[in-house]
């Protein structure tokens, strides 16, 4: 049977939205003399490349996940400079993903281990990531590169939390 009254339509509506729950992810574009931090790191898929990367953590700010995952994916210590933009990514598996891009400058590498599905940390000129480009873990990978090299740049103060 079906019903044409509002408040069944806003019911239906208000269950998709259930239903619906994006992954927040950050990323982090790291440039020192022209070549960016990337990792090599291990998917279902095979082996990736991807900009340290991972998912917020309850409890930390978008800008603490983004210096977080990238000392844990790469040992590096970073220094925040900028929002490179904000993202949603359907992935073949149909889950969504937003995924915030920040820009960095790295500050002192540390030695320590990496996160256990990283195999290693390497720096790559954009060229050098074009020319391997089918190894990227999802076009999100050379997005926010080109965005980060067209002068996409907004104020970190934009992003507001409420921990």
């Amino acid at each position: 049977m079906a019903y044409d009254w509002p408040e069944y339509r806003i019911e239906l509506a208000c269950e998709e939205n259930r239903k619906f729950k994006p992954r927040i992810t950050v990323a982090t574009i790291v440039e020192d003399d022209n070549s960016f931090l990337f990792v090599r790191e291990a998917t279902a898929a095979g082996m990736c490349i991807n900009q340290p990367a991972g998912h917020l953590e309850a409890g930390e700010t978008l800008q603490q996940a983004a210096i977080r995952e990238t000392l844990e994916e790469t040992a590096w210590q970073v220094e925040l400079r900028a929002l490179v933009g904000i993202y949603l990514y359907q992935a073949a598996n149909g889950i969504t993903y937003q995924r915030v891009c920040f820009s960095a400058r790295p500050l002192a590498k540390l030695e320590q281990a990496l996160d256990p599905d990283i195999s290693e940390a390497v720096w790559l000129s954009q060229q050098q990531l074009l020319a391997v480009r089918e190894q990227c873990r999802s076009p999100l990978v050379l997005r926010c590169l080109e965005d980060y090299l067209q002068g996409s740049s907004y104020c970190l103060a934009a992003i507001k939390g409420l921990l």
